[in-house]
């Protein structure tokens, strides 16, 4: 009976480091050069006010015919 359970506990570990684990790493790092090349989303952009040159995010800037500005009086709107 222990000649059995060490037969399946030798061919179980063979099994998991011989084969198993490399499959489990190659998947991993497949996964993380994937992470590496998609594009983050929620990073921001700064962009220049055409007015006074301050650097701005992309999502605060105001847009008027499709220059940045930094503030409503940079861009000369109410």
């Amino acid at each position: 009976m222990l000649k059995i359970v060490l037969t399946v506990a030798v061919i179980a570990a063979v099994y998991f480091f011989l084969i198993k684990k490399p499959q489990v790493t190659r998947h991993r790092e497949n996964r993380a050069d994937e992470e590496r090349r998609r594009p983050k989303i929620d990073e921001e952009i700064m962009v220049q006010c055409e007015k006074c040159g301050t650097f701005v995010s992309s999502h605060e800037a105001i847009i008027v015919d499709g220059k940045y500005y930094c503030s409503k009086t940079c861009a000369g709107v109410k």
